[in-house]
């Protein structure tokens, strides 16, 4: 840890605190607060990172039992460039700090008639599998990321570049009118799947992209297309030691370019003017800013720590994204025709997601299965596999996980693989531990959702109702999962250096 510096006492209420200074408090210590905070160390603000928790990386996390570790979180590491970036200003690079292996295959999906294939690392080693698979699949895939690509190079300069306040914070980034229409927000990603693609397994395929922001495929805009291209083009990578290993490399770059950072340190209220923040409390102490920084869910943020009637009831009338339930199971032996991630699809996508909206567990979940001993021996005992198993529920903290866990064994056995003879241990972690752990309601894994035309500009906005107070991570722009947290730490680096120069 580093020193802080000079404290002062001060009284509220009666009663005497400690008060240190910082140039930047930021409130809970996972991915996108730690970026953040070592971008704005990098740049010379004296920075201190607060985290209620003993464990840093918020959903960035694992579990280990009996020699066997998960990842509970983020299981798939794309775009590690933007990452390097952060790592770049601290003096360092991602490579040096962490081993990285780009996953050849990258997955493997199941269909409940018995059909399954495997996607490359290369488009057209792709193409080549999806046209065995289906004639006339590869080059219908080939044109599809055509497309996808150019949403990509569309969207980074644009939704990715900046805050989303309003809608003319994108029109501004636009350089045409046809940039809007060509990122294809106006479809759904379940229509671009039928106009690109003539068989329904691979227009299945396609709506599970609107999974990775916790959305329903029949809602959420076509723009979310450009996850494909990016896995296709960019790679599916993993960190050797699983990804707890890249939390630990972000937490030592961040100590090296000094920030301080304290866990077990819960911010009990922002201190502010009626026009500006002035700090944080924690039970005790008190910490003087000028910046606050904000990586908590936005109705924790409005309902405890700065309440704002206004701003929580907009946040809890946004549509959530959904939640899980993920069993954690230890496995005996080896497991014949799977992969590192491994997808195991429903006989109805529609009636899936139907279920969620209607705040149901699915009948007929879609299982997806990710086993990193296959690429990493080190996650198991010897001769052995680690399975982390989700379905998508919805957010509601009453869903009996118990329950649902030994289920979705009974599932994937009816599907695919039968654990249940082999597993030494089935953990199970559900919407209420997701909810208790990192206070987001009803355990929504990826904060709102994508559903809706207008999604994007229902989030929480990054600026918040005082000078100085930014929101940051998966509750914000431009979203949940780890490159889009990664990319909300940059934008909103940017707002705080230009609003509050360096005295």
């Amino acid at each position: 840890m580093f020193v802080v510096g000079p404290a002062q006492v001060a009284s509220f209420g009666g009663w005497s605190h400690m008060i240190s200074q910082f140039d930047v408090a930021v409130v809970g210590g996972g991915v996108g607060g730690l970026l953040t905070a070592t971008r704005l160390a990098a740049a010379g603000r004296h920075v201190v990172v607060l985290e209620r928790n003993a464990d840093l990386g918020g959903k960035l996390s694992t579990r280990t039992r009996d020699g066997f570790s998960f990842d509970t979180g983020p299981s798939l590491l794309t775009l590690p460039a933007l990452i390097d970036e952060v790592f770049q200003l601290a003096g360092t690079s991602l490579a040096d700090e962490v081993q990285l292996h780009r996953l050849d295959p990258s997955f493997r999906y199941f269909w409940p008639d018995a059909t399954t294939v495997t996607f490359r690392d290369q488009p057209i080693a792709t193409a080549e599998a999806l046209e065995a698979f289906s004639p006339g699949a590869g080059a219908q895939y080939l044109a599809f990321l055509g497309h996808a690509r150019n949403i990509w190079k569309i969207s980074e300069r644009t939704f990715f570049a900046g805050d989303m306040a309003s809608p003319w914070s994108l029109l501004r980034r636009l350089r045409s009118p046809r940039d809007f229409t060509q990122i294809d927000a106006l479809r759904t990603l379940n229509a671009r799947g039928k106009k690109m693609f003539d068989d329904p397994r691979l227009q299945q395929w396609l709506g599970r992209y609107a999974t990775y922001s916790g959305s329903d495929p029949s809602r959420s805009p076509a723009t979310l297309a450009c996850i494909a291209a990016v896995e296709a083009d960019f790679g599916s990578w993993y960190v050797q030691g699983g990804l707890g290993t890249l939390r630990d490399a972000i937490v030592r770059v961040a100590q090296r370019v000094g920030v301080e950072i304290r866990t077990q340190s819960e911010v009990t209220g922002l201190e502010a003017t009626r026009r500006r923040v002035t700090g944080v409390r924690l039970a005790g102490e008190a910490i003087a800013a000028p910046v606050v920084v904000v990586n908590a869910d936005a109705e924790h943020l409005y309902r405890d720590l700065l309440p704002d009637t206004k701003r929580l009831r907009a946040v809890q009338q946004t549509e959530r994204s959904t939640s899980g339930v993920a069993v954690l199971v230890g496995v005996d032996g080896r497991t014949p025709l799977i992969e590192h991630h491994n997808v195991w699809f429903s006989r109805d996508y529609a009636r899936e997601f139907n279920d969620i909206s209607a705040k149901r567990v699915p009948s007929d979940p879609t299982i997806y299965g990710c086993v990193s001993s296959v690429t990493d021996a080190s996650q198991a005992p010897a001769g052995c596999e680690n399975w982390f198993l989700l379905i998508n529920t919805p957010s509601d903290d009453t869903i009996n996980a118990r329950d649902v866990g030994p289920w979705m064994l009974e599932k994937l056995a009816a599907v695919g693989p039968d654990l249940r003879d082999r597993a030494r241990f089935a953990e199970v972690i559900g919407p209420r531990d997701l909810a208790e752990r990192f206070r987001s309601p009803g355990g929504a894994i990826y904060g709102t959702s994508s559903n809706g035309r207008r999604a994007a500009f229902r989030r929480p906005a990054m600026r918040g109702p005082r000078r100085g107070l930014f929101l940051v991570g998966g509750a914000t722009h431009p979203g949940g999962g780890l490159p889009l947290v990664t990319l909300s730490s940059r934008i909103v680096t940017q707002l705080i250096l230009r609003s509050h120069r360096q005295r």
